[in-house]
C-alpha cells in the first residue's frame, strides 16, 4: 500500500502550539484518502516551534496530490493553532510543499494547495477550480468595505504649564537625538523650514509658481528676508519661493468634547524662501484663509513673540494634517483598502496574493484597534487633539477629493509639487531616499510580474486580478473617476506600477511619516495637538505668558507624548522591507528575484548610512533596514 511522510511545522510565536486533535486527508487525481489522526504515542504533538513528521499509509493509489485537508477538533478546551506549512513526501520520493502561515481557530477544516503560484487560467482540473472559487466566496463574506474610511468617531489636568522649560518635565531626554535637537532649536527659522523637507510630514511643501490672491504679501513686507536683490515676484519666477497651504483645515469644527477647555484651529498659509545657503526658511505667515485687518500677515521682522506664535500655529496645523491625512488616511486606510480587496478577490494560490500578503500583515488589525481606541468617540483624538469630536472625520471627507492614484505614485507626487530637482532643492532627503526605494520596489515587482505574465494579454485576461483592481476602485474609492485609480490593468508595466504603489504605500511611505513622530512631535511647542486660545488678530500684543496659556495643558500634553512615543516604536520581531520569512512562493525564479531585491535594498542602506555619517540631523526613516513591510503600528 502507498505510504506518505507528512511533515508539519508549527509557528514559533507565543501560544502557536495546540493540544487539539489534528486530522489530515489527501486529495489526489485518482482518489481521496481516509482521514488520518496525526498523533505519536507518548509524544506532545504540535508544540510551539516544532516540526513533526508522520507516516501515512493509504489503501489505494491516489495519483497526483492536488489538495490536502487539515481538520482541527477540540481536545479539552478551544486551543488555536498557528500552522506554518506542511511538506508531503510521496511514495515516489517527490516533495510537495503546502504553505499555510495562518492561525486555525476553533473547530473546522482548511484546505491547502501546494505552494506553486497559479493564475486562474492554469487551473483546468475541476477540483482546483472549485477550491479557488470557494475560497474567494468565503473571503468575500468575511471582508467587507462598509464604512471603511472612518466611522463616526473628561475632565483632565486643566492647569497650564508655567513656561517653555516646564515642558521638559514630561520630555524624555535622549542625548544626541533628533528630539533633543528639536527641543534646543525649535524656535529657529531654519529648523522650522527644515521640517517641511525632512520632518514627519514632508509631503505638503510645494514650489510656488504664482502668489495666491488670498495671501496679499508684497516685496516691501518681506524684503528683509530676500537675499538676491530681487523682488518677490522675481524670486517666484526663479523658483526660490515655496508655499504650504493648510486650506484643508478651513471650516473644520474644533473639539468641543470638554466644556472646561476651549480649543481652536486655524487654516494658515506659510510662504517660505530658499536663501543663498540653500536653506528653506519662512518669510510670511497668514493664520487664516481670508485676508483682512483681523488676519494680519506675520513676518520675521515682527516682534519676537508675534512671529513665534504664528510659527507655532503653523506647526499645530501641520500636526493635524499629518496625523489625520498624511498618516491615517493616506497610509493606514489606503493600505486597508488594498488589503481587503486582496483578500476578497485573490485566492491564496494567486501570485499577486503571494506577493502582497506580507505587505498587508496586521494592517486590518491595527486599523481596527485605532477605530476602537484612537478615533472613536471618547478616544485619544477626543481627549488630546483639537480635531477630536468629529473634526477629524470632516478632514478625511474633504481630503478624499485629493486622494488620487497619481498622488500615491511617489515620483509623480514629488514632481506635481515642483520638488523634483535635486540641484535646485538640495537636502530633501525624503525625496532622494524615497526615489531610491521606489525604484527598487518597482524593479522587484516587474521581475515577479514577468515570471507569471508572459504578455500584456495574459494580464488583461486574468479575471481575478481585474476583480482585485476593480474592487479597490469601486469600494475603496467609491467608484470616483476623479481619483484616477485604474478600473482595470491592461499591461505588465501598468501592473508593476500598481503593485509598487501598494507595497511602497504600506512600507516606505508609512515609515517616512510614522516613525519620526517622537523625534519631531515629542517637544510639545513644536507640534501642539491643540491650542487653547484663538489665533491673534493683531500684531504687537503677544506675550510669552499668552503663548504658554495657548499651548496644551498638562493633561493633553501627557496624552500626546504617550501617543507619539508608542507610534514611533517598531514591533517586536519586526519584518523589514525585503524580508519574506513566510515562504508563500516556492519557485526558484521568484526566490532569485527576492534575493536581487534584498541586494538592491542593502545598497540603499549603505548610501544613506554614508550620507548620515557626519550629519547633526540624520535622515534615516527611508533606510530599508528601518522600513517595516506593512502598516502594523
Amino acid at each position: 500500500m502507498p505510504s506518505y511522510t507528512v511533515t508539519v511545522a508549527t509557528g514559533s510565536q507565543w501560544f502557536a502550539g495546540t493540544d487539539d486533535y489534528i486530522y489530515l486527508s489527501l486529495v489526489g487525481s485518482a482518489g481521496c484518502s481516509e482521514k488520518h489522526l496525526l498523533d505519536k504515542a507518548f509524544y506532545n504533538d504540535f508544540e510551539r516551534g516544532a516540526v513533526d513528521s508522520y507516516d501515512l499509509t493509504v489503501d489505494e493509489e491516489l495519483g497526483e496530490i492536488q489538495l490536502i485537508k487539515v481538520e482541527k477538533r477540540k481536545y479539552w478546551l478551544h486551543d488555536d493553532w498557528y500552522l506554518k506549512y506542511i511538506t508531503l513526501k510521496t511514495p515516489y520520493g517527490d516533495y510537495i510543499e503546502f504553505p499555510c502561515y495562518r492561525w486555525i481557530t476553533g473547530e473546522g477544516e482548511i484546505v491547502l494547495r501546494d505552494g506553486r503560484a497559479k493564475l486562474a487560467r492554469d487551473d483546468q482540473i475541476h477540483v482546483l477550480k472549485q477550491h479557488r472559487r470557494q475560497e474567494l466566496e468565503l473571503r468575500q463574506k468575511q471582508y467587507r468595505m462598509e464604512n471603511l474610511f472612518i466611522n463616526r468617531f473628561m475632565h483632565m489636568f486643566q492647569s497650564s504649564w508655567s513656561d517653555f522649560a516646564d515642558f521638559e518635565k514630561i520630555f524624555v531626554k535622549i542625548s544626541n537625538t533628533i528630539s533633543e535637537r528639536v527641543m534646543n532649536h525649535w524656535q529657529e527659522d531654519v529648523m522650522f523650514g527644515y521640517q517641511f523637507l525632512n520632518g514627519c510630514n514632508p509631503v505638503l511643501i510645494r514650489r510656488c509658481t504664482e502668489l495666491p490672491p488670498k495671501l496679499p504679501v508684497t516685496t516691501e513686507m518681506v524684503e528683509c528676508s530676500l537675499e538676491r536683490q530681487l523682488s518677490l515676484e522675481q524670486e517666484v519666477q526663479q523658483g526660490n519661493i515655496f508655499i504650504v497651504d493648510f486650506e484643508l483645515l478651513d471650516g473644520i469644527d474644533a473639539n468641543k468634547t470638554d466644556p472646561c477647555t476651549h480649543q481652536f484651529l486655524a487654516a494658515p498659509i506659510c510662504l517660505l524662501y530658499k536663501n543663498c545657503a540653500n536653506k528653506i526658511v519662512p518669510i510670511a505667515i497668514q493664520l487664516n484663509q481670508t485676508p483682512g485687518e483681523e488676519n494680519p500677515i506675520f513676518l520675521p521682522s515682527d516682534a519676537k513673540y508675534d512671529w513665534l506664535l504664528a510659527k507655532i500655529w503653523v506647526r499645530s496645523s501641520d500636526f493635524h494634517v499629518h496625523q489625520t491625512i498624511t498618516h491615517l488616511l493616506r497610509t493606514h486606510l489606503v493600505s486597508e483598502v488594498f488589503g481587503i480587496a486582496m483578500y476578497r478577490q485573490l485566492p491564496a494560490v494567486h501570485p499577486i496574493f503571494k506577493l502582497l500578503v506580507a505587505h498587508v500583515r496586521f494592517t486590518i488589525a491595527i486599523n481596527t484597534k485605532a477605530r476602537e481606541q484612537l478615533i472613536c468617540e471618547y478616544g485619544l483624538f477626543d481627549k488630546a487633539n483639537a480635531t477630536g469630536g468629529g473634526g477629524h472625520v470632516q478632514m478625511v471627507q474633504k481630503a478624499m477629493r485629493d486622494l488620487t492614484y497619481s498622488s500615491l505614485c511617489f515620483p509623480e507626487a514629488i514632481k506635481a509639487r515642483g520638488m523634483d530637482s535635486a540641484e535646485d532643492i538640495p537636502h530633501y532627503f525624503y525625496r532622494d531616499d524615497g526615489l531610491l526605494v521606489w525604484e527598487a520596489i518597482r524593479t522587484f515587482t516587474a521581475d515577479v510580474v514577468d515570471i507569471y505574465y508572459e504578455s500584456d494579454q495574459v494580464v488583461e485576461e486574468d479575471q481575478e486580478l481585474q476583480d482585485f483592481v476593480s474592487d479597490v476602485f469601486m469600494y475603496g474609492m467609491r467608484g470616483r473617476k476623479a481619483s484616477g485609480f485604474p478600473e482595470s490593468v491592461k499591461s505588465r508595466e501598468q501592473l508593476s506600477e500598481y503593485l509598487t504603489v501598494v507595497i511602497f504605500t504600506a512600507s516606505a511611505q508609512h515609515a517616512a511619516v510614522n516613525f519620526g513622530q517622537y523625534d519631531w512631535c515629542s517637544w510639545i511647542p513644536n507640534a501642539p495637538p491643540t491650542m487653547r486660545a484663538p489665533p491673534p488678530k493683531a500684531k504687537g500684543v503677544v506675550t510669552i505668558e499668552q503663548i504658554v496659556e495657548t499651548l496644551p495643558d498638562r493633561g493633553r500634553s501627557c496624552w500626546h507624548l504617550g501617543a507619539v512615543w508608542a507610534l514611533s516604536q517598531f514591533q517586536e520581531n519586526e519584518l523589514f522591507l525585503g524580508m519574506y520569512p513566510e515562504e508563500h512562493f516556492i519557485e526558484k525564479p521568484v526566490k532569485e528575484a527576492m534575493a536581487r531585491f534584498r541586494k538592491n535594498l542593502e545598497a540603499i542602506v549603505s548610501i544613506i548610512a554614508e550620507r548620515n555619517k557626519h550629519k547633526k540631523l540624520p535622515y534615516y526613516y527611508l533606510s530599508p533596514d528601518r522600513i517595516p513591510n506593512s502598516v502594523a503600528i
